[in-house]
Parts: structure tokens; sequence; C-alpha cells
């Protein structure tokens, strides 16, 4: 398949167009496996990574993200067979940073329970990569340890305009409006409810489907973003689980190859190393990738296709339960970052609290929501709330009331959709952030927390 670079058509003619791509792609699926794909036929190599001549005059090239040599089970890596090489550009320059930040932070940390309003429209003609808003983050990527949290909004599809990070790989939550994303080795349709994860220093551009219910109007986009410095995503492992359970690994797809025919014409391409982003203006599009295989590849995953392992006798399970995605540390059991997922689920526990209890941890949490539940509560879709280690956190007063007043002696169907990144270090605000604090008390937000003494002796 190709893909034509549009940028002289309007934004809501780029939307009818990414619209119509996006119903008629097909994916491979699997996560962690050998993937393989061609645009043109015979453009695969058999027998053989680096052929004396690729057909099509088509230059190999090999994008690892791990070690040479790691374990097996641990090596990502894929073979490209492209247009040109990725070593053919001008020289990048830099440019300014924008909102689009990178720890170390200075701000203090903060022992609150924080909370951000959803983010409000962008200005006109932002993109996916200048709407990126740093929220916080740990680490640091040059020793490819931590994370940092972004928020994004935007108005305007990128179609002259390419982006890639060599400091992580990126997860992409839509909360409000879909995307279509085109990568180096493919596209991927992503609405709210699914994310996308897109290794590192693969190179992108993200083109806006519409949000949901506006059809063509100038509506803008919004979501989440997490940059992950350390070990690449991976499966947890299930132990007792057994074979099956949580993330299922036919899930996820991977795209097929496509790449864009109209090659010979200006395309920025921004590239973020160091916490820094540079520039260059090729005279080509450098997603020219015409045939590829390997298992460093980028995936969407529909959130709502997580198995969800839970209590059916009394108490509440812990929220490891809900991973989805780990960056694993040399800690067995301790993540860089965790992706979890909070999806609609059945609650069983007989005579027990069902929403989560108040709680202190050593895991640093930032949650999110896509979907709100109707229950109380007074989550808004596009809120976030951050709490660092050892903070401590739990239900306001209206859910703790129609929680203790529940019947228990039946199921209940709990609704809305939340994300959850958990990292073993606190996270640092930006001042960007630190000066966009909500309170408890907003409404919007969390709902007032008014829990009283009710202890009687």
């Amino acid at each position: 398949m190709t893909t034509s670079l549009e940028k002289a058509k309007p934004e809501d003619e780029v939307r009818e167009q990414a619209r119509a791509r996006a119903a008629s792609l097909s994916y491979s699926t699997g996560f962690g496996n050998e993937h393989s794909s061609e645009a043109l036929a015979d453009a695969l190599p058999v027998g053989r990574n680096t052929p004396q001549r690729a057909k099509y005059g088509l230059y190999t090239e090999l994008l690892t993200g791990t070690a040479f040599t790691e374990l097996r089970a641990n090596t990502h890596r894929t073979w490209l067979y492209r247009i040109r090489p990725s070593v053919v550009h001008p020289p990048f320059e830099r440019i300014d940073n924008g909102t689009l930040l990178t720890p170390p932070f200075d701000v203090p940390l903060d022992p609150n329970l924080l909370f951000w309003a959803p983010r409000p429209a962008p200005a006109a003609g932002t993109d996916f990569v200048s709407g990126l808003w740093t929220l916080g983050g740990n680490g640091d990527p040059v020793q490819r340890s931590g994370m940092a949290i972004h928020l994004y909004t935007a108005d305007t599809s990128m179609t002259d305009r390419v982006f890639s990070t060599a400091d992580g790989e990126l997860m992409i939550v839509p909360e409000l409006g879909g995307l279509l994303i085109h990568t180096e080795l493919g596209l991927l349709s992503v609405e709210p409810g699914s994310v996308a994860l897109i290794p590192r220093a693969m190179k992108f551009r993200v083109e806006i489907l519409g949000a949901a219910g506006q059809g063509d109007t100038p509506a803008f986009v919004r979501g989440y973003v997490c940059e992950n410095y350390g070990t690449p995503f991976a499966l947890p492992e299930l132990g007792f689980i057994g074979h099956a359970g949580m993330a299922n690994p036919r899930d996820f797809r991977a795209p097929v190859a496509a790449y864009d025919d109209d090659t010979e014409r200006p395309v920025e391409v921004i590239h973020k190393v160091g916490g820094n982003l540079w520039s260059s203006t090729y005279d080509h599009s450098p997603l020219d990738v015409v045939a590829w295989h390997g298992n460093s590849v980028p995936y969407v995953y529909n959130m709502l296709d997580f198995m969800v392992m839970g209590n059916v006798t009394v108490d509440h399970p812990d929220p490891s339960l809900l991973t989805v995605l780990t960056s694993t540390t040399d800690t067995p059991g301790v993540g860089n970052v965790d992706f979890c997922v909070v999806p609609p689920r059945w609650v069983a526990g007989e005579d027990t609290f069902r929403p989560q209890y108040f709680h202190r941890n050593v895991s640093t949490e930032y949650a999110g929501v896509i979907t709100a539940p109707e229950n109380p509560g007074g989550w808004l879709p596009g809120c976030g709330a951050l709490t660092n280690m050892m903070t401590p956190h739990g239900v306001g007063a209206d859910v703790w009331e129609y929680a203790v007043q529940a019947d228990t002696s039946v199921p209940e169907k709990a609704d809305g959709l939340f994300i959850l990144w958990e990292t073993k270090l606190p996270i640092a605000l930006t001042t960007q952030a630190a000066q966009a604090v909500g309170t408890t008390d907003d409404e919007t937000l969390s709902g007032k927390n008014t829990l009283q003494s009710r202890f009687r002796s």
C-alpha cells in the first residue's frame, strides 16, 4: 500500500481521507512475535537479510532497539527495505522545545494528591507535536531510565511534518477524537478506547480522524502520552494465572507495510534526543519503507479486550492485576513503568468495600480518564490525577457513602474507562504543570473530599 502527503488540502479534506484510509486498514496480530510485511510483491528478501542487490533498488537498514547481546527474548530489532536510507538528510539544527520537556525537573516533590482539569482547546494550527505538553517525569533518558507523562491537544493534521524520539518509546492514548498514525512500518488507526505504542526512534506523523460527534468541524483532539525511557514495554508474566488472561498477545495489532508515494517534496523532520528537539527539512518523506520484518514494531491495542482478573469472594485485589504492559528493571517485579487499564467489569466481592480502599504505597501513580463512570465520583474525561509515593489516597465522601450502602450480595457492573501509569520513582512536575494544578474541592475533578469521623466507642 502507498500513501500520499496532502499539504495543499484543507483540514476537513485531510480528515475525510484519513477516515477512509483508517476504515480500510488491515493488521498483523500478536505481541512480541516476528512480523513481516511488504507493500510490493517480492520486496522482502528470502533467506537473507542483506542481499547484494535488494529488489526495486531498495536500501537495507536495520533498526535495533536493544543491545546486540541481550537475551534473545529481550531483543528488539527490525530489518527495513526502504527507498532511501535514513542517513540521507540535511544537518539537524536545534529548535525550541516549547512545552515538550524532559526530566530531571527542579520543582520540589509535592506530597499532596494532585489533579488537573482536561486540557483546553489548542491555538489554531496546532498539530500533535506542537501540542505536546509535559506534566512531569522521572529518571534520565540519557541513562535510559525513567519516564515522562505528556498530554496532547491538536486541531491540525501533520501532513508535512514527521516526528521521532530517540529518548524512548511512546505510548499514545486518545481521549477525545481518533488519530491515524503513519509510521515507518505502516498505518495505525487509534480511537478513544485504544492505545498505540511507537518504538524508540521510529518516525511517524499523525493525522486527525475527527473528534467524536463533530464531523468535519474544526474540532480538536486530546489525549495522554507516556514516554518510556527504560526497557521496551513487554507483557507481564502470568504466574499462577496460567497461559491466558489480562492482556492477550493476539489482541495487539501491528501495521502492514505502507509507504509515502509522494517522496519528492519538502518534509520537516523533528527529532528528540537527550531532551532537546532538532529539526531538518528533508527533500523527501522518510516514511518510505516498502518492506520490513522483525519484532520492533508499532502496535495498537483495544483496552476493552483486556481480560480483567478479580476476586469472586471477598476483598479488593491489588491494581497490579490490571497491568497491560510493563517496562522492567533489574529488580524482579519492580517496573520502570507499568501501564494499567481499568475497563468496564463485574465486581462481585461480598461484604466488601468494592472501590479501591484507602492506601499509601511506594509506587507513584498517574490516572487518566477516557470514559467517566455513571456512579458517584465527579471524574471528567480528560482529567488526570497524580499520587506520588506514600501519598495517601482513596475515594471521596460521595463514593464512600455509595459503597458502604451498596447491596454486595449481588454482582455490580462497574463502568467507565481509566488508564494508570505506575512507576517506581516519584514524578517531579514541570513548572507549567505545577501552575495548572487544580484542587480536590473542584467537583469537575474528584468530588469534594468531605470524609468525617464516624468513630463510636
